[in-house]
């Protein structure tokens, strides 16, 4: 799958925030995104640059 790369952070965890993740801390420009699908926790972590 190809990943588009024109977007902005902030574009990116709205996106994800469509399948369920949402911003669970914040440190600086880095932000962790957590979420939980059919009982499993998944965490990712963002860095925002634009």
């Amino acid at each position: 799958m190809r990943l588009p790369r024109d977007l902005s952070g902030a574009d990116l965890v709205k996106r994800l925030g469509r399948y369920g993740y949402s911003v669970t801390r914040q440190t600086g420009s880095h932000m962790r995104l957590t979420s939980t699908i059919r009982g499993e926790h998944h965490i990712t972590s963002l860095i925002m640059i634009r």
